[in-house]
């Protein structure tokens, strides 16, 4: 069966190309100009996040690979550092993470990583047991982990007010999944696959447009992982 998602990249080819190139292109909007006014003509993509863009100490970071959910963790030092050089405060910033391309998995719940067995698909084990993750281990911290580090997970993130957007170009493989393992039609396949997204993430029409979007709203940019 065909994946509408691999059959578009294919014939793109150069999706990486794009997403380099663009990126100055932004910054450099964003340093001239700020925000840019726009306004969606429907109610098909949630952008309200764009609004939420109001610290003094904006981020996005571009997470495309899996990479043991650095770009989660980039993203949260960037601000336990910039507390402890500046005594900024957790309402002083603006953390937004994409989660894109290959990393897509870790914008899915843990019975998704048990059904679909991502731990053994993406070569993640859990070095307490030894096996395949069967669990998103980003998803949240470990019972005992230190205090200084508790909030060191996408629940964490979303909780203290940090943003997280999802591609929904990869979110396709996921449902693509629903499709060819589970025999679902296609429509009750992104029902299933939409139920297992975690709570809080916010699926964007693709996570190039995410990340542009975030710097024209006054976000740095960098390549978490």
């Amino acid at each position: 069966m065909s994946n509408p998602r691999r059959d578009f990249l294919g014939w793109l080819g150069a999706t990486t190309v794009f997403a380099a190139a663009g990126a100055p292109l932004a910054a450099r909007e964003t340093a001239e100009a700020g925000d840019i006014p726009l306004h969606p003509v429907d109610n098909k993509w949630d952008v309200s996040w764009v609004d939420r863009l109001q610290a003094k100490h904006r981020a996005v970071f571009d997470s495309p690979e899996i990479s043991e959910g650095m770009g989660l963790y980039r993203a949260l030092i960037w601000r336990k550092q910039f507390k402890a050089v500046y005594g900024t405060e957790a309402n002083e910033m603006n953390p937004v993470l994409v989660i894109r391309h290959a990393a897509i998995p870790l914008a899915m719940n843990d019975a998704y990583w048990a059904r679909f067995q991502v731990g053994k698909e993406v070569k993640m084990k859990d070095p307490k047991t030894k096996k395949w993750f069967v669990r998103n281990p980003i998803r949240v911290t470990d019972p005992g982990t230190p205090a200084e580090w508790a909030d060191f997970s996408l629940e964490g993130l979303l909780a203290s007010g940090g943003i997280v957007l999802a591609c929904n170009l990869a979110f396709q493989d996921v449902i693509h999944n629903f499709v060819q393992k589970e025999k679902l039609s296609r429509p009750d396949a992104e029902k299933a696959a939409k139920e297992l997204l975690i709570p809080g993430v916010i699926l964007q029409p693709s996570g190039i447009f995410a990340a542009l979007r975030a710097q024209q709203a006054g976000c740095g940019y960098i390549m978490a992982s």
